[in-house]
């Protein structure tokens, strides 16, 4: 896959992450979006290096939309513990 790809799918897996994650995030719409870009990387590459599943070239690979989701999940959780309570 493309860099242009990854971005559009972690554009894709950062919309899915905050459907399954509701709530007020610091970063407002554009925050989720970059995590979820960030997401999308990084699932990606802990699919490929530590659970030795790499992700195929293939844009609608489930593995791939897997990992992708999972890590701007990841992401947007830790986003929150961290800079969540900082509008309060």
């Amino acid at each position: 896959m493309t860099i242009i790809s990854w971005i559009i799918l972690g554009l894709l897996a950062g919309a899915v992450a905050k459907f399954l994650l509701p709530g007020r995030d610091p970063g407002g719409l554009i925050g989720t979006t970059l995590i979820g870009i960030a997401g999308a990387f990084i699932g990606g590459w802990i699919s490929a290096r530590l659970l030795d599943h790499p992700v195929t070239k293939d844009f609608y690979d489930g593995t791939t939309w897997v990992a992708a989701i999972g890590g701007s999940l990841v992401l947007l959780i830790a986003y929150r513990l961290l800079f969540g309570h900082s509008r309060d």
